[in-house]
């Protein structure tokens, strides 16, 4: 019974990818996660989008989404601090190829995923807003996953790296509840565009030492133009007591998404 519905979910994704996959949507996901594991009550909740055409993909927090359509149009825009925990993907289900994109100073880095998601789909099944779904478990960066895919929206693809269901990912978590993505919203047609196209190829171990030049110097002290930190009073700061400040910070955001390529700081 198993492999004759898995069959049956494969066969209907097979005859409708055709048509959905000529056509560009944005899936909107809300994702909420624990960065720091001694303040589980610290949850971040933000608005992250798909972007699918053609069997390609680009997965993004909202605010880098709009910083990188400025970028298209003035070339100027802002970019997130840090090295861990950004969540910039891009996907080409038709190679198999997953990249994760680094922004540090300014430089794309291009991570590749190369990770097998070896997905393991289980009878049990729930109906989520109007869909209904399917369980499905994998192994990921260290954490064990739950999802629910759908076969009424075929297209293989889901949140940050998850791809390779017969349907889309509606809801994924991990069993520590650290981390979860869960869609809310579907547009159709909507403006797809990749702002981060020149990019530098890295291996994880490039991305241990992006992360350690971060923390080294968070404020980029050494080599940006200087500027003068005051607080609310208007009292200059001392910038090696921010910086000190900023390390204290990093290492309190000990709980990053692959923890299998957690960074040792110290």
């Amino acid at each position: 019974m198993k492999i004759a519905h898995n069959l049956k979910c494969i066969l209907l994704f097979s005859l409708l990818s055709a048509f959905c996959f000529s056509q560009k949507f944005s899936f909107i996901y809300e994702a909420k996660y624990k960065t720091s594991k001694e303040k589980p009550e610290d949850i971040n909740t933000d608005k992250m989008i798909l972007d699918f055409d053609n069997n390609v993909s680009i997965f993004r927090e909202s605010m880098s989404r709009d910083t990188d359509s400025l970028k298209l149009i003035n070339k100027n825009g802002g970019f997130k601090l840090g090295v861990e925990n950004q969540f910039y993907v891009k996907k080409d289900m038709s190679n198999n190829k997953v990249e994760k994109i680094i922004t540090y100073l300014h430089a794309n880095y291009l991570l590749p995923i190369d990770e097998e998601l070896n997905w393991k789909i289980l009878p049990e099944q729930k109906t989520i807003g109007k869909y209904k779904t399917q369980k499905a478990e994998v192994n990921y960066g260290g954490r064990n996953w739950i999802a629910w895919f759908t076969t009424e929206l075929p297209f293989n693809d889901g949140p940050y790296v998850f791809h390779g269901l017969p349907g889309l990912i509606i809801s994924i978590e991990d069993t520590e509840h650290d981390y979860s993505f869960n869609l809310i919203q579907i547009k159709k047609g909507s403006n797809w565009f990749d702002a981060r196209t020149k990019t530098i190829t890295i291996d994880w171990a490039k991305y241990d030492l992006l992360g350690k030049s971060y923390y080294n110097d968070p404020w980029n002290s050494k080599t940006a133009k200087k500027v003068i930190f005051t607080d609310p009073q208007g009292n200059e700061k001392d910038i090696n007591e921010m910086i000190r400040q900023a390390q204290k910070s990093i290492l309190e955001d000990n709980n990053p998404l692959e923890l299998n390529h957690k960074i040792n700081y110290k």
